[in-house]
């Protein structure tokens, strides 16, 4: 319902009389401040509203349609509320002009510059000094934003008092400090605070108690799965290093199960990445309700029918894709070869560089993808090749036709192929007591120790998995016994260069998994196990 008990009083000291007849004579420039995302960075949007001789509503700066709709939440907004739409013509600016302007954020500030420009707000010093974001009902309600974490930050960085934005998205926003955040429900709220100083509760959230709070808490853990022993042992080493792995097996073999718990034993995030996953949560609009930072990392398991631009971002307006979202975490990619080839292939370049880039006519822009990739297939069609007891009925040459819809580039980037068998009802009914992911953690972040002392001088490393050709050389020296073993085992196999080097990223991590300074021949051979489908035969 209106609120016609507020406007009365309002009235008090405005009369509309006296609007409608010098709505036709006065000229009266207004500018707010709003604010948009690209990439995952905002930038501060300047929006001038002028009520002038004429008649007509217009915006320009290359809105898209919902920013050009705004017109018409907002005339209904003010005028459910009691308030005057002016009668004269308004034109509505979003500085910078060349740059495209998208999406529902605008309505509040444009409402707000309006309801000033037209006389109807007479302390307009205070609207410039606070970053107003939010969706308008028909009614005056607000309806929560994306991207409000990356706009908080640019706010503060810009010197602006507060942020005002919907209740819905006050505790992501709050996670800044040094700025009044604001949540309102409704337009009401909003002209109460500018005309008579009526101020909302501020938000307020202790973000490091929060975010230390929910770091251990996991639905799934390792204690809960019988057997697979060597699995858990490749899994741990993954985690070690931040390595990618793939598990090939039968139905029913526990391949989804076992990755699932993979985020239970991976280092916990640190403050400074936990800022970094939820700007990117935030610009997708991923980010739950009254959520403040992501404390887990996050682990992505799409559906095999995503797109190309899904998976890896993109879009008109450049949206950050499944890769990103996975930024810090785990991205798993249940049943890979029924993915499609194109959209698996695009996901190359990122895996190496650890970002990817979207490109447009006018901008290019990057998002973080800094991610684990995880991944389960069955060994064939029929899902039976290999099994201890059930016959494969796949026909002579099929096999390695499904394993061909894999590339050879993509295996070369997976540093783990790990074989997952069955496991027999001995191991199920078995009462003896499995090992907690806690435990297996402590393993995992003791060698995580001595990666972050070893690359301490190499900004952006943080595991073996990442490091290029120079450190390579520098951090995975191997003796003689070594070099004769992966020699070896190259001719044999026929192994790229970068599989050789994946050899040696694995094997070092086994080492510091051991505490062992050196890279000894039974790291080099551990390593060299998992690597499953380049062995000659595999696949019939």
């Amino acid at each position: 319902m209106p609120n016609f008990q507020y406007n009365t009083s309002f009235l008090g000291f405005f009369n509309p009389a006296l609007f409608a007849i010098a709505g036709y004579l006065a000229i009266m420039l207004i500018k707010t401040f709003s604010s948009t995302v690209f990439g995952v960075d905002a930038i501060t949007i300047t929006i001038e509203v002028n009520v002038m001789q004429g008649q007509g509503y217009i915006i320009v700066g290359l809105p898209d349609s919902a920013v050009k709709e705004s017109i018409q939440r907002m005339e209904s907004a003010i005028k459910t509320n009691g308030y005057m739409m002016p009668r004269t013509k308004l034109v509505v600016n979003l500085s910078p002009a060349d740059m495209r302007k998208s999406g529902s954020a605008f309505d509040l500030a444009i409402t707000m510059g309006t309801l000033a420009a037209s006389g109807q707000l007479l302390d307009t010093e205070k609207l410039g000094e606070y970053v107003i974001m939010g969706e308008l009902n028909l009614d005056g309600g607000i309806q929560p934003v994306k991207g409000v974490l990356p706009v908080a930050i640019q706010a503060k960085k810009e010197g602006f008092k507060g942020l005002i934005v919907p209740r819905q998205n006050a505790r992501e926003a709050a996670l800044v400090n040094g700025l009044q955040i604001y949540g309102i429900g409704h337009l009401n709220e909003l002209i109460r605070f500018f005309v008579y100083n009526e101020e909302p509760e501020l938000t307020k959230v202790n973000a490091r108690e929060e975010f230390l709070d929910m770091q251990s808490d996991f639905e799934f853990d390792f204690h809960d799965v019988k057997g697979q022993s060597n699995i858990k042992r490749a899994l741990e080493i993954a985690a070690a290093g931040s390595h990618n792995a793939i598990l090939i097996g039968p139905p029913g073999a526990g391949k989804t199960m076992l990755a699932r718990r993979l985020p239970s034993i991976l280092p916990p995030l640190s403050l400074m990445e936990a800022l970094e996953t939820t700007k990117i949560h935030s610009v997708a609009g991923k980010l739950p309700e009254n959520a403040t930072l992501v404390s887990r990392r996050p682990f992505r398991a799409p559906h095999h029918t995503i797109s190309s631009t899904a998976l890896v971002g993109g879009g008109s307006i450049p949206q950050p894709g499944e890769i990103s979202l996975a930024h810090h975490g785990v991205l798993f990619l249940d049943e890979l070869p029924e993915f499609k080839r194109a959209a698996l292939e695009v996901m190359r370049q990122p895996m190496e560089e650890r970002k990817v880039t979207i490109s447009r006519a006018k901008i290019a822009i990057d998002f973080p993808a800094s991610f684990m990739l995880i991944a389960s297939m069955n060994p064939c069609p029929c899902g039976y090749y290999n099994h201890p007891s059930k016959e494969c009925s796949c026909p002579t040459g099929t096999i390695q036709k499904y394993l061909n819809k894999i590339s050879g580039p993509l295996l070369d980037r997976i540093d783990l192929h790990v074989e997952v068998t069955p496991v027999g009802y001995g191991e199920l009914s078995s009462p003896q007591k499995q090992e907690k992911s806690a435990t297996i953690r402590e393993r995992v972040l003791a060698a995580r120790a001595i990666q972050t002392d070893r690359y301490k001088e190499e900004p952006g490393i943080y595991a073996n998995a990442q490091i290029g050709s120079r450190q390579l050389r520098e951090v995975c020296v191997i003796n003689q016994a070594g070099h004769n073993l992966l020699k070896a085992v190259m001719d044999r196999l026929n192994l790229s260069a970068r599989a050789y080097d994946r050899i040696l990223k694995v094997s070092r991590t086994i080492a510091d998994l051991a505490s062992s300074e050196d890279i000894k021949v039974e790291h080099l051979a551990e390593a060299i196990q998992y690597r499953n489908l380049d062995k000659q035969g595999w696949a019939g």
